[in-house]
């Protein structure tokens, strides 16, 4: 069965019941799917980047600490979704999936220990998701966040703002502003090709149906132009 992994935005967290209900309903859906939960950061990396202004940091300090944020995030979300199983290493994580549970990856064990991408800001936990992805072997990541994917424009700014159906890796490094993932994936994505769909987590019924296989609201990252 294939495995996909979830990045589940720090984001969600602005709505307690939603995030709860998607948490429950993933713990669920994984009795059925391969399941990993890569954390966002937060309020917990909001606290690094207040204190990384505040003390201009070492730029290998503020990143290990954005990444502990991660861990404390993915405490968090497993305390939401009962059945789920906290791991540190690739191998736990394949013999949760395997046990039906929902597995919830804290990666400061394995970015730590490897340090497999660039010590900065640019780097998030969209970046560290793809990278846990390939390294599980995962057929697709699901980058769980709080708008429908990626627009034209920045949709809580721009009325007109139109969402993106499907964008191409060249198309999105392109786009002169902030997405809903971080800008470094476009760069890694080229290296490492792997289906990647951006969707709101708050309407967790998306989600399940795009774990189904069906469509839903959410935007497609192709490796071609779409």
């Amino acid at each position: 069965m294939a495995l996909t992994v979830l990045k589940v935005g720090g984001s969600l967290s602005s709505e307690p019941k939603k995030l709860r209900c998607l948490m429950a309903r993933l713990a669920e859906i994984a009795k059925t799917h391969r399941l990993v939960v890569v954390p966002g950061g937060g309020d917990f990396a909001d606290t690094v980047r207040r204190l990384d202004k505040q003390f201009t940091l070492d730029r290998h300090v503020s990143h290990r600490m954005a990444i502990l944020a991660m861990d404390q995030y993915g405490l968090l979300l497993s305390d939401l979704s009962t059945g789920s199983v906290v791991v540190r290493q690739f191998d736990q994580a394949l013999a949760a999936c395997d046990s039906g549970n929902l597995a919830i990856f804290l990666p400061s064990r394995f970015m730590f220990e490897e340090d497999p991408l660039e010590n900065s800001w640019a780097v998030t936990s969209d970046s560290i998701a793809l990278c846990i992805a390939l390294r599980l072997g995962a057929e697709r990541v699901l980058f769980v966040t709080d708008v429908d994917g990626v627009y034209t424009a920045n949709p809580k700014n721009e009325k007109n703002a139109q969402l993106l159906k499907e964008v191409s890796i060249e198309a999105l490094a392109d786009l002169k502003m902030r997405t809903s993932i971080d800008s470094v994936v476009p760069r890694l994505l080229k290296k490492w090709p792997i289906e990647c769909v951006v969707v709101n987590g708050f309407y967790s019924e998306r989600v399940e149906r795009l774990l189904d296989g069906t469509d839903a609201v959410s935007t497609l990252i192709s490796a071609g132009k779409p």
